[in-house]
C-alpha cells in the first residue's frame, strides 16, 4: 500500500501584536493603516469602508498592506545586518 502524506499549510504568527493587527486588518481595515504609518491610505480605506459593498475591498487591501510593511521590515532588518 502507498503512503501519500498531504502538508498543509498553516500561518504561524511570531508575536501576538502581529495576530493583533490581522485581526484589525479584518475588522477595522482602515486602523491597520494607521497602525503601520501610512494615515493617508487609513483615511482613502475609511472612505471605502463606510459603504457595505466597500468593506471587503477594504479589508483586502489592508492585510495585503500588512503583509507589504511586514516583508518591508524584514528586508531592512536585513540590511541592517550587513
Amino acid at each position: 500500500m502507498c503512503c501519500v502524506r498531504v502538508r498543509i499549510a498553516v500561518f504561524s504568527f511570531p508575536t501576538q501584536i502581529t495576530a493583533m493587527r490581522l485581526l484589525i486588518a479584518l475588522l477595522l481595515p482602515w486602523l491597520t493603516f494607521f497602525t503601520i504609518g501610512r494615515p493617508v491610505a487609513g483615511i482613502i480605506c475609511l472612505i471605502l469602508q463606510i459603504t457595505l459593498i466597500g468593506w471587503l475591498p477594504a479589508a483586502l487591501w489592508a492585510v495585503y498592506a500588512l503583509g507589504q510593511y511586514k516583508t518591508d521590515k524584514k528586508i531592512e532588518k536585513a540590511l541592517q545586518r550587513k
